[in-house]
């Protein structure tokens, strides 16, 4: 089993909350970290995709919350939503803390009337796929080495190859097809969407035409970085406004899709307020497009938007287990000026990022984030454009050029 990182914060939670929610997409590995981690803790596990556990739930919450033995892990809590408030009342008897793990394959408190139930009892904790550093077996510090007053060390070589970034993008994170071939891969993801629609899907909502929600996905995959634009959607798709905004809502419930909002303040510019579009896995973004490594790398705007993809992902990760206090936003002008990730970090400090695929670069490429820095002026903590080179280069007071791969090196 890979080591997962936020299990420090899980831990920790457990010491304070009387319950967790690790929430993730299916088969990241949120049954198997909380099994191996706190079975041996004197935890109890019952699962809710055994049918016998999921009937007596429903039937009758009440008694099966009352009759539990705790501390207890509930796995795939958001099939059986009549829980919650059960919960609440033991927990409102009884707040010692780490009495109960919930996990979630889709969010739960996205069920009406569910989403205070437990409002200042439980701990909200995401578990995203594998990050390269999981995967590598390094803890990255990329995030407090941004937000830290330590000098970046420039000229630095940072190994960071076309193949290899290719390769990470193709394998993805999740832990399954990891070792797969590319065929067993494609067949993972074809049995992989359609276990998600048939059983998470309808879990949270009684859906009609189910069919256009993976036709949604997957023009939701050429579309990655880009602004999300409901009514250009509506009429690729031929859906209505209502039924396309239902449909998004279950996927970034399923954990299958993530909408990175804009950043703004009070500046005087006219700033979009339109979330980005990403994918949570760049392995299942490269399997909905039907795109190999031969024809990716011919195609280069969609290079471009796999990599920003990933990145973003990355660095999606990395926030779910640092204890910094970091928000992440894209920042977008009506004028077209625009940084792909603002990073918002304590006392609003602010780190700019840009994100290029190519291996080369100029100083015109920094035009973005020079802007930026005049703009926010003091709260501009440093300005990094992540790069398909090697090598760590300055490019001006707070500017500079760093290798992809530096997300997860740590030798900044």
């Amino acid at each position: 089993m890979l080591k997962r990182h936020i299990k420090k914060i899980l831990f920790e939670a457990l010491e304070y909350m009387p319950v967790v929610l690790l929430r993730g997409a299916r088969q990241t590995g949120k049954t198997t970290l909380v099994k191996s981690l706190l079975l041996e803790d004197g935890y109890k596990y019952i699962s809710f995709d055994h049918i016998p556990s999921l009937m007596s739930a429903k039937n009758d919450p009440v008694g099966f919350i009352s009759n539990l033995e705790k501390p207890i892990i509930l796995d795939e809590i958001q099939r059986v939503p009549e829980l919650f408030l059960p919960i609440k009342t033991d927990v409102d008897e009884n707040r010692k803390p780490g009495r109960y793990i919930l996990t979630g394959s889709a969010d739960p408190l996205l069920v009406p009337k569910l989403g205070d139930s437990l409002a200042g009892r439980m701990r909200l904790l995401n578990l995203w796929p594998l990050s390269q550093g999981e995967i590598l077996g390094i803890e990255e510090n990329f995030l407090e080495r941004a937000f830290s007053s330590a000098p970046i060390l420039t000229r630095t070589n940072i190994p960071c190859s076309k193949k290899d970034l290719l390769e990470r993008c193709f394998n993805g994170g999740y832990p399954a097809p990891l070792n797969m071939t590319k065929e067993q891969r494609q067949n993972w993801f074809n049995d992989y969407i359609s276990l998600v629609l048939q059983k998470d899907l309808l879990d949270l909502s009684q859906i009609e035409n189910i069919t256009n929600v993976p036709n949604l996905l997957t023009l939701l995959a050429s579309r990655v970085g880009g602004l999300l634009n409901t009514e250009e959607l509506s009429r690729s798709l031929k859906l209505s406004s209502m039924t396309l905004a239902r449909y998004m809502d279950l996927l970034k419930a399923l954990f299958l899709i993530y909408l990175l909002p804009p950043w703004s303040s009070n500046l005087g510019k006219r700033i979009t307020k339109s979330s980005k579009i990403y994918l949570t896995d760049t392995a299942l973004q490269l399997y909905l497009l039907n795109m190999d490594m031969d024809h990716i790398i011919k195609d280069l705007n969609l290079w471009g938007k796999v990599i920003e993809n990933f990145v973003i992902l990355e660095l999606l990760k990395q926030l779910s287990w640092t204890r910094l206090n970091i928000k992440m936003y894209h920042y977008r002008e009506y004028s077209g000026s625009e940084i792909d990730v603002i990073l918002e970090g304590p006392g609003k400090d602010l780190v700019a990022i840009e994100i290029k695929s190519s291996e080369s670069i100029s100083s015109d490429d920094f035009k973005g984030l020079r802007a930026f820095q005049g703009l926010v002026k003091e709260k501009f903590l440093r300005g990094f454009l992540l790069y398909g080179g090697n090598t760590v280069l300055p490019f001006g007071d707070k500017l500079t050029a760093l290798p992809i791969s530096s997300l997860w090196s740590n030798q900044l």
